[in-house]
């Protein structure tokens, strides 16, 4: 990323099409069937609900998003439902910055913020861990029937 600043915005309508772009290239999500107009539908949803929406650019070029559903988690807890960092942009702290803003903003309403990872995802569950998140339970066949969803809670008191 030549470690030029980031900038974390709401994510627009006009974001949309490109996220699902990459996204859809994305082995994760391919793996989970996603297809451009489902990508760009669930979006249109999350912004039509007011979800937390964001992204993050670099000189105007967008490099990751992550959506927040504000009681998403057992009608309480904000609930991270996606974050995602274009993969030319991985490993640069685009997804640090992504979550440190949605853990700002949920330690304003609840104690927690909660999400699932695949078990699977070994590369995420390590950033999760990182981050200060915790295992807390397992969903076996949540989403596709042979893949266990891993419930992860960070408590946010720390932070407020």
């Amino acid at each position: 990323m030549n470690h030029k600043p980031v900038r974390l915005r709401p994510m627009l309508a006009s974001d949309f099409a490109s996220l699902a772009a990459w996204m859809v290239e994305t082995p994760l999500w391919q793996r989970y069937g996603l297809t451009r107009e489902r990508a760009v539908s669930a979006f249109e949803r999350g912004a039509a609900n007011e979800d937390w929406l964001i992204v993050a650019e670099v000189d105007g070029d967008v490099r990751g998003f992550a959506w927040v559903l504000r009681q998403g988690a057992f009608g309480r807890s904000p609930y991270l439902r996606l974050i995602g960092v274009r993969p030319d942009s991985t490993s640069g702290g685009v997804g640090a910055l992504l979550l440190g803003e949605m853990e700002r903003r949920a330690a304003e309403v609840a104690d927690d913020l909660f999400l699932l990872v695949s078990d699977f995802n070994l590369q995420a569950q390590q950033f999760y861990k990182r981050q200060g998140y915790t295992q807390v339970g397992a969903i076996d066949g949540y989403v596709l029937p042979d893949v266990t969803e891993l419930l992860f809670r960070k408590r946010l008191r720390s932070i407020k």
